[in-house]
């Protein structure tokens, strides 16, 4: 059987909480061996922790996402830092982090100052990052530049295209595939990961968002990401044994798991 990481599901939310062992057991019978649970804002920072303490193929990232600047508050940050002093070796990342120009009133200065701090966080501590980005991928390739962290990270979710993504693996960042290969409408993206360097590719699913074909409506599984995995096969030249292979390399190199 093929086995998966998938680098980027918010387990902390529904369908999965409250629900955990039994989705951890279809993830595992699906050769998912194990996730990354990316946080969002600093009132689930514990809630992830205690979920990546608890079950073995867990693990956490904690962030601040650019959807909750709303709520943001400096003590956030403060919070953020206290999880990092104590450094559980199930916390593999910063994320979820960036920029996003979609949302309503976007309040993109704060955005940008929030960004900047937690990558400097990010650099502190030597941490990887997880990275959010709509409609920025230019501007956060720029804070990206002026901060030059040593741990890198990845660009999850990337719909953008090839020259946007070779501008951040420059950088030294992986790309995040998920879902939106599985759609043969999503050219643009399909083009870009096809022919992207397989060393900078990561799989994911971002479950319960980004569903895949054939799940519309539906709210997303980790286990899916046996179907990203065959669509990316579909569209690479290399084997489906190395994708998978040299995959879950980049996702050890990154994360260390």
């Amino acid at each position: 059987m093929t086995r998966f990481v998938d680098t980027h599901c918010h387990f902390d939310f529904e369908p999965f909480c409250g629900n955990e062992a039994e989705s951890l057991q279809r993830t595992a019978e699906a050769g998912v061996e194990k996730i990354i649970v990316v946080g969002v804002s600093a009132d689930r920072f514990a809630g992830v922790m205690a979920l990546a303490e608890k079950h073995a193929p867990l693990y956490a990232a904690l962030g601040t996402h650019p959807m909750a600047i709303g709520q943001h508050q400096e003590a956030h940050l403060q919070q953020l830092e206290a999880h990092l002093r104590q450094r559980s070796p199930k916390l593999v990342a910063i994320g979820e982090i960036g920029l996003d120009l979609f949302i309503e009133d976007p309040q993109f200065d704060k955005q940008q100052a929030v960004l900047d701090a937690q990558l400097r966080l990010a650099r502190d501590y030597d941490l990887p990052v997880i990275l959010h980005s709509r409609r920025t991928h230019d501007k956060l390739a720029m804070h990206l530049r002026k901060l030059d962290l040593p741990a890198c990270g990845v660009v999850h979710g990337f719909a953008g295209s090839e020259q946007q993504a070779l501008a951040f693996i420059r950088e030294g960042f992986a790309i995040g595939v998920g879902g939106t290969i599985t759609y043969e409408r999503a050219s643009k993206t399909r083009n870009a990961i096809a022919r992207l360097p397989l060393t900078s590719l990561l799989l994911e699913t971002d479950s319960p968002d980004m569903p895949v074909q054939g799940f519309q409506g539906q709210p997303n599984r980790p286990e899916r990401i046996a179907n990203v995995w065959r669509s990316l096969c579909e569209i690479r030249e290399e084997s489906p044994q190395e994708i998978a292979e040299t995959i879950r390399e980049n996702t050890r190199r990154l994360f260390g798991i």
